[in-house]
């Protein structure tokens, strides 16, 4: 069961890296590589954290 659950937030996480970088294009990000790796990879801690972020993520998704 345990197992499980770690390939279940894997795929999400993989899922949400994917989708962000995807759509990085709507957000209001400087578009550089650095910003794109970084807040693509960091996006569950910046998700948590920060209003202005999450505003951003759902611009990424919404295309």
């Amino acid at each position: 069961m345990g197992t499980l659950i770690v390939i279940g937030l894997i795929v999400v996480y993989g899922g949400g890296v994917w989708k962000f970088w995807n759509g990085f294009a709507r957000t209001n990000f400087n578009p550089t590589w650095t910003n794109r790796i970084g807040l693509s990879l960091l996006w569950p801690a910046l998700f948590i954290t920060n209003q202005s972020y999450r505003r951003n993520f759902r611009k990424a998704l919404k295309g």
